[in-house]
């Protein structure tokens, strides 16, 4: 591993852990030559999984797609980053989990709803409104009272 600040490939490894939740192994790492400490992380590399949209065209699952979308739906409410974090990483391991080579995007966006249902109500209308496509007032007051009758 090369070494980000002074680009030697001489480092050790001081210290590895799972982290948890993902499919990931974090290294804390030294570099022999110029003693300054980073880390990195390993992750088992999976086969690409195609997403099929709902205009049925297909692109390669992006992380970072499903990360801005429950960001977006999460702004500015009292969600912490390791919960954000911590459900993506399981969104994510459920997909690849179904080790299939495509998913449709209406059972990711399932997956995703039923996070956010657990994490933050608000954030759940916000992502369920987007998700949806809730035409007028009426279709959003109909999931609001399901919502409420669940409770």
């Amino acid at each position: 591993m090369r070494c980000p600040f002074c680009g030697q490939d001489n480092t050790r490894v001081v210290d590895s852990r799972p982290v948890e939740e993902s499919n990931s192994i974090r290294r804390r790492r030294v570099c022999e030559s110029c003693g300054r400490r980073f880390t990195t992380y390993e992750k088992v590399e999976t086969f690409p999984v195609m997403v099929i949209k709902k205009d049925q065209t297909r692109e390669v699952y992006d992380r970072s797609k499903l990360e801005q979308g429950i960001l977006r739906a999460c702004h500015k409410r009292p969600v912490s980053s390791a919960q954000l974090s911590e459900a993506l990483n399981e969104i994510e391991t459920a997909i690849y989990a179904r080790e299939q080579a495509e998913i449709l995007s209406t059972d990711i966006g399932e997956m995703v709803m039923s996070k956010l249902k657990d994490l933050d109500m608000v954030a759940y209308v916000r992502f369920a409104s987007v998700y949806r496509e809730f035409k007028d007032a009426d279709t959003f007051m109909e999931e609001l009272k399901k919502l409420l009758s669940e409770q």
